[in-house]
């Protein structure tokens, strides 16, 4: 028995009423108008458990917690890397866990929670920070660090601490050294074991906070990390979310977001914190929390709109988002017009991708060279080869990659922000930021929300935050 492919259902009151159990249930609001992304996600399980239509899986997640896990875990996105946004670690190494240990120095004792952890490259990366700064004085500190995430899946491979080479992307050959050793699998790292002793790893749902099923234990924090979550929930119930995150944090406490969730509603219950790159937050000191504001549902009431199903006339391209034609002025004046590349059969650039994110990056790039060949005038492939290159320390071999894809697109933004990012750490940095503002002015033309073909989830605002300091003439690290 097989369930069908292709184009959502949205015809089918059953599969209506599973995106929105879905929806309220995980707050997944992301899921609201992406019925066929969604549709291809739960065909997944529908296709591993046997069932043909969307009413009996309905019927069987109504009494499967164990599905409802498996469930969530496919349609929640993975991919992190060790020091994602080095702004906001540079604020964490230099500002806010020192102004955090001299606060808790007589008591010793520091709690941090990173929400939405994944396979835990941040809680990690957070861990390896605090055990640098406080060197020798860690032992006479009780540290909670702990990583939550909706995917028990992810929270299992957080708990291995085993990580391919594309995973530790921004760390160079002595950073790499000093924090894992040879992983179990050429090519693997394990995270050395004094650095995973401090953090652990529970699920939790977000959602539990606005109900009341919340545990007790999340409470106290001096730290809450929870970046690049909120973007997946209805704006409503991320009000009640960073509220109920803020009354989880100890006078003082700080709360870190993503680049592009920053909201000017927060103040009325954070102090807003101006650091670089940074979208941080604060308790006031004096633990002062006003209430809601008069007129809005209480928290536990927010949910998702139950939204009708959309027209079923736009295709849905798995993991690689429609181009938008580019402004003509982001083009350099050689390049050639050509019409958006037609998509490669799902082999081809699918497993140059499964190699480079199962850390196999010789493999992905002798893939992503033999896949050339057949085709030369992909950009996206030629994309990778920049990606690979880099990651092999290559960059004159990235940059001609990079000028390669926005020769044959030169609409890819991300193309024109990793070239620019190439030639800043060459010492080229004149050209590498006209390169990184050619990537924003291109951003700019889309929605602020739109995902970034190629970027692995990073949207139009993530990449405007994220190229904010190279061109304010800060030098590249």
């Amino acid at each position: 028995m097989t369930t069908p492919r292709g184009s959502a259902p949205v015809g089918d009151p059953a599969f209506a009423a599973l995106k929105n159990r879905l929806v309220a249930r995980t707050g997944h609001h992301y899921y609201a108008d992406k019925d066929d992304l969604l549709w291809e996600r739960v065909g997944r399980r529908m296709r591993a458990r046997g069932v043909a239509e969307p009413a009996g899986y309905l019927a069987l997640l109504e009494g499967s917690d164990a599905e409802w896990a498996a469930l969530e875990s496919e349609i929640t996105i993975g991919e992190t890397f060790f020091f994602r946004y080095a702004e906001q670690f540079a604020a964490l190494r230099g500002t806010i866990l020192p102004e955090r240990i001299a606060a808790r120095g007589d008591e010793r004792r520091l709690r941090i929670w990173s929400a939405g952890c994944s396979t835990g490259p941040e809680t990690y990366s957070v861990g390896i920070v605090l055990h640098e700064l406080l060197g020798e004085r860690l032992p006479e500190w009780r540290i909670g660090l702990t990583g939550t995430d909706i995917n028990r899946d992810v929270l299992a491979a957080a708990r291995r601490g085993i990580y391919g080479a594309w995973a530790l992307r921004t760390l160079g050959g002595e950073e790499r050294g000093r924090y894992f050793r040879p992983g179990p699998r050429e090519g693997t790292f394990a995270l050395r074991p004094e650095y995973r002793a401090l953090a652990r790893f529970e699920p939790q749902n977000l959602m539990s906070l606005l109900d009341g099923t919340a545990s007790l234990a999340l409470t106290d924090y001096d730290l809450i990390l929870c970046r690049n979550v909120l973007i997946y929930f209805h704006p409503d119930v991320v009000q009640a979310l960073v509220r109920a995150l803020a009354q989880r944090l100890r006078p003082g406490g700080w709360l870190l977001l993503g680049h592009a969730e920053p909201n000017p509603a927060f103040s009325e219950f954070l102090e807003a914190v101006s650091l670089p790159g940074t979208a941080a937050y604060r308790r006031p000191e004096d633990g002062a929390m006003p209430e809601a504001r008069p007129g809005l549902p209480p928290p536990a009431l927010v949910l998702p709109p139950v939204l009708p199903a959309p027209a079923a006339d736009l295709a849905w391209a798995p993991l690689l988002p429609p181009r938008i034609p580019p402004p003509s002025q982001a083009d350099p004046a050689s390049a050639p017009s050509r019409p958006p590349a037609p998509d490669l059969p799902p082999g081809p650039l699918a497993l140059v991708r499964t190699l480079a994110d199962a850390g196999d990056l010789d493999a992905s790039w002798q893939a992503c060279r033999a896949a050339l060949v057949q085709d030369p005038t992909d950009p996206r492939l030629r994309y990778y080869e920049g990606l690979l290159a880099r990651a092999r320390a290559r960059p004159e071999e990235a940059e001609r990659a990079f000028r390669g894809a926005l020769y044959l697109d030169k609409g890819f933004v991300m193309a024109h922000y990793h070239l620019g990012l190439t030639l800043i750490a060459a010492g080229r940095g004149e050209a590498g930021r006209r390169a990184v503002a050619n990537a924003v002015r291109l951003a700019a033309s889309l929605p602020a929300d739109a995902a970034l073909p190629e970027g692995d989830g990073l949207t139009a605002a993530d990449l405007a935050g994220a190229a904010r300091p190279f061109l304010g003439g800060e030098a590249a690290r």
